[in-house]
């Protein structure tokens, strides 16, 4: 929805106030698969309360002020376009993204010049080719994947997420984490936020012994112990063997480390492809988790007692490990034109648009997974003539078929929530019936094993009865050729 402040609608606007506008684009994924991209825009002026909520000195107060007046609807924005002269937006801002699902738009004076803004900012908050090329670049064969394709999880119901302290010298460092008080105030609201995508298990452990497999380097200059980039993808093999938590998990398993160096080893940094130091002094892993690297500060006399007492810094330690959850997510923000000014989410990690383009990306993957795993079935169903479909497995597969087109139609209108519900219930049908333990393929053999498997047993018994059977047939012949006496 595009909504006109007084004084802001451009001289050349085609059409009067209010009126509709439909956009379509078909975005080809592959040469069999395209996607077609709708979107409506509906142009109108302010009411009278949206007027009264922008009468506010500052852009962060006008959306806080807007946010009960804008349609709750998931996967809607909400445009406000003020004169080119309003002081609600900072100088040389001419767009502002806010937390919920609205933005200010400086109106530009021409209508090819909101129009241009307007697409800048659909790109920067809708779902845009470059999300569903990532989002099916593991379900779509022969695509064109973009550079992050293979860094975003892939959607699932649940996710298990693990805090685990790497202690590999306890004789030296006795570290205390107030992890549960940090999960509480910084981990506990961004899941709230992320509760409509998937479910989300916390837990947390301390490992001691436990070292990176990896000897860093010392460095003469700096007196310090450095890892290069290239020796991290050797960290996390050794380090994982310990973790242990993903073995016994349904779910995908985000691993976020906090490794105290020992103290043969410390400080211990880690550097960028440039040689120079990163300032996290934290690297992640896609579809994996991170890992950070925190140093404790050497005791000031030689005869302090050991081991050393270590509080960690859990504001430091959390404000990186949220960061490395949104990259693990999808949810980089790229580089934004210059006039751009993105509001901060706040305690929560993420605005409300971003969980509208994270729902967009899983339920597109979920639909793309459902087909990959029908088709996949009905494989092997071909393959194998003589299986046994049971009603129950049936009766799963029509649900996730139903359940797949009822998600399309629910996207195709803009419905985005029941099209995300309808997505996960087809998933969760398709996989029922994919796994069930009736359709084991072991379970049943082509003929040519069963061929294999019994002509070794029968053969050696046929040979003889058949011999029999021919010299039985060969005397009844010869009797039958015998004249008859008659007396």
């Amino acid at each position: 929805t595009v909504v006109f402040m007084p004084g802001s609608v451009p001289g050349d606007l085609r059409k009067p106030l209010p009126f509709r506008d439909v956009q379509e684009m078909e975005l080809s994924i592959n040469s069999r698969t395209s996607i077609t991209s709708r979107y409506e825009m509906f142009h109108r002026g302010t009411t009278a309360q949206e007027e009264a909520a922008l009468a506010v000195p500052t852009a962060q107060e006008a959306d806080a002020a807007l946010q009960p007046l804008q349609d709750a609807l998931l996967g809607s924005l909400t445009v406000y376009v003020v004169p080119e002269t309003s002081s609600l937006l900072p100088q040389g801002i001419s767009v502002y993204v806010g937390k919920h699902r609205s933005a200010l738009v400086r109106a530009g004076g021409s209508q090819a010049t909101l129009r241009t803004r307007l697409r800048q900012l659909t790109q920067v908050m809708s779902f845009t080719a470059s999300s569903i090329a990532a989002a099916l670049s593991d379900r779509v064969p022969d695509g064109q994947p973009g550079p992050d394709a293979g860094r975003h999880l892939k959607s699932s119901l649940g996710y298990e997420v693990t805090f685990s302290l790497l202690n590999p010298d306890p004789k030296s460092h006795a570290v205390e984490w107030d992890i549960e008080d940090a999960v509480n105030r910084y981990v506990q609201p961004v899941l709230a936020k992320l509760s409509l995508v998937a479910n989300f298990s916390v837990d947390s452990q301390i490992l001691y012994y436990a070292v990176l497999g990896v000897t860093p380097r010392f460095d003469k200059e700096s007196s310090s112990f450095l890892l290069s980039t290239h020796s991290l993808p050797h960290v996390i093999n050794p380090v994982e063997a310990r973790l242990g938590s993903s073995a016994a998990s349904l779910y995908p398993v985000l691993n976020f480390l906090l490794y105290i160096p020992e103290r043969s080893h410390s400080p211990l940094y880690i550097q960028d492809k440039d040689g120079a130091p990163v300032s996290t002094n934290a690297f992640h892993s896609p579809r994996w988790g991170g890992i950070m690297i925190y140093n404790v500060e050497a005791p000031a006399s030689p005869q302090s007692s050991f081991p050393l007492r270590v509080n960690v810094d859990m504001v430091r330690v959390m404000e990186v490990f949220l960061a490395q959850l949104r990259l693990l997510f999808g949810l980089s923000r790229d580089e934004l034109p210059p006039e751009f000014l993105l509001e901060s989410p706040g305690n929560e990690g993420l605005a409300d648009w971003e969980v509208d383009r994270l729902l967009w990306a899983h339920a597109v993957e979920n639909i793309a997974t459902v087909s990959t795993t029908l088709t996949s079935l009905a494989q092997l169903l071909d393959k194998i003539g003589n299986i046994v479909i049971k009603d129950d497995v049936a009766s799963e597969v029509y649900r996730a078929v139903a359940a797949a087109q009822s998600a399309m139609a629910e996207l195709a209108t803009g419905h985005l929530h029941s099209a995300f519900q309808a997505s996960k219930e087809a998933v969760t049908s398709s996989e029922r019936a994919f796994f069930d333990p009736s359709l084991l393929h072991l379970l049943y053999f082509p003929d040519d094993q069963k061929f294999a498997i019994y002509i070794p047993l029968f053969l050696p018994m046929a040979v003889p009865i058949l011999l029999s059977l021919a010299k039985i047939i060969r005397e009844a012949r010869q009797r039958k050729k015998e004249p008859t006496k008659m007396d």
